[in-house]
């Protein structure tokens, strides 16, 4: 960012990746990369809690632990 990138490539929950590159953790958490622009002041116009909302459900209905470190806090906490 401090050089000029402007687009980051990420999918909801780390959803995806290449599936013959044994294991390889997929793809950086759209929830992750969200969160840590909204920590360095960064507007995105993304709504994180949105995101998070998604990437529960589709982990949910995959059967699968979420892999976004900041989505599966946030759920978290909401939970109590």
């Amino acid at each position: 960012m401090e050089v000029g990138v402007a687009i980051f490539h990420s999918s909801v929950s780390g959803l995806g990746g290449c599936p013959y590159a044994k294991g390889a953790t997929g793809n950086v958490a759209t929830e992750d990369v969200v969160y840590l622009m909204n920590g360095l002041g960064i507007e995105t116009g993304i709504d994180l809690d949105a995101v998070v909302d998604a990437g529960q459900f589709i982990s949910q209905q995959l059967g699968r632990k979420g892999a976004s470190r900041a989505g599966n806090a946030i759920a978290a906490k909401r939970a109590g």
